[in-house]
């Protein structure tokens, strides 16, 4: 396998799906997970549900501010629903985002006690515009992507030599899908600032044909993701890293906000379990890198992978999204989990 790369490879879901083209684009996948973290999943079926998904995306930004203002973020402590311009933060700068979001869960979660633990309150109910069809198409298509992501989970585990269901058990009851709005922007603006995933497992990203997403090798240089028509990009996630001990590693990107006219896209984040800490990584981390020999491609050591998801300074993967949650939604968080949001821009503030 190359060392780095100059751009994110293409995997066909059809091929995974039939038995005689199998292995090889188990090859191609296995290559895509190593060493770049990224790739375009392609031929899947769900073509047709991207296209009426974002065709239903610009009536749904262009409600009314009080239909919108019905649903904001700020009604939620799992951090859903409604985000106006300029309210998430990246890399310490703002992001050019007429809403960042829509933001939506899977839906059922069971409503927080307060014998949960405090974190847990991240798993809730959505808030959903008043507009005909928004809920169904919400439902619609977070039914279908989980499918497509609990298959595509299969797949990255046999691509790594392990038995298909090993990573089951680390997929979390909630998943998150975001309604994406980039404004029409000044040159060289940030639309979503240098990051890494942090939210999960993978990210299951629909583009429009616009681009403007850009991905950063392992020589510094920032690669572009042009839009594959009726494609997926996948891209690992910090909790995907950890598991993993760090030989699949997140891979930093970028939104450079577009200048001739209003983008869209729509993420699906595939949940992973609140609940993990280092300890209970430390067995499945080890068996995987134990299955490759030493390599420049990944990161060295079992769990001491830099990320802020698995950092000692938190119980567990639940506490440190919800510190991220708080400090990207600080308006949020200062509502919802004053003490928090104290103790938490403290800490990032060292």
């Amino acid at each position: 396998m190359v060392e780095t790369f100059s751009s994110v490879p293409k995997v066909d879901y059809s091929r995974l799906q039939d038995p005689s083209a199998k292995d090889d684009e188990l090859l191609n996948l296995r290559e895509a997970i190593f060493v770049v973290g990224f790739l375009y999943l392609t031929d899947t079926g769900l073509e047709d549900l991207f296209r009426r998904a974002h065709e239903a995306l610009p009536a749904l930004f262009a409600l009314p501010s009080g239909v919108k203002e019905e649903c904001n973020m700020m009604n939620s402590p799992s951090f859903l629903g409604y985000t106006q311009f300029g309210a998430e933060t990246t890399a310490a700068r703002t992001d050019l985002r007429e809403s960042k979001q829509f933001d939506f869960g899977t839906p059922g979660m069971k409503s927080w006690t307060s014998q949960d633990p405090f974190w847990q309150r991240l798993e809730g109910s959505n808030q959903y515009p008043a507009h005909p069809g928004s809920r169904s198409l919400v439902e619609e298509y977070i039914t279908a992507i989980d499918e497509l992501a609990q298959s595509f989970l299969h797949l990255v585990a046999e691509c790594l030599c392990l038995p298909t269901n090993t990573l089951d058990e680390f997929k979390g009851r909630m998943s998150r899908l975001k309604f994406v709005k980039y404004p029409q922007s000044a040159p060289e603006s940030q639309g979503v600032g240098p990051h890494k995933d942090s939210a999960g497992l993978f990210t299951f990203l629909s583009q429009d044909d616009s681009g403007g997403l850009q991905v950063l090798n392992k020589n510094g240089e920032w690669v572009d993701v042009p839009p594959v028509d009726g494609s997926l990009v996948i891209n690992i996630q910090q909790g995907f890293e950890a598991i993993t001990g760090g030989a699949c590693a997140a891979t930093t990107h970028r939104v450079v906000a577009p200048t001739s006219r209003t983008q869209y896209s729509i993420p699906y984040f595939l949940g992973v379990r609140l609940d993990l800490t280092l300890d209970k990584l430390k067995e499945p981390a080890a068996h995987i890198v134990s299955c490759f020999p030493t390599s420049d491609n990944r990161k060295k050591g079992a769990i001491d992978v830099p990320s802020e998801f698995m950092s000692p300074l938190y119980a567990c993967f639940g506490e440190a999204h919800l510190r991220n949650r708080i400090l990207s939604h600080p308006d949020v968080g200062r509502r919802w989990y004053p003490e928090l949001y104290s103790k938490y821009s403290q800490q990032a503030l060292k």
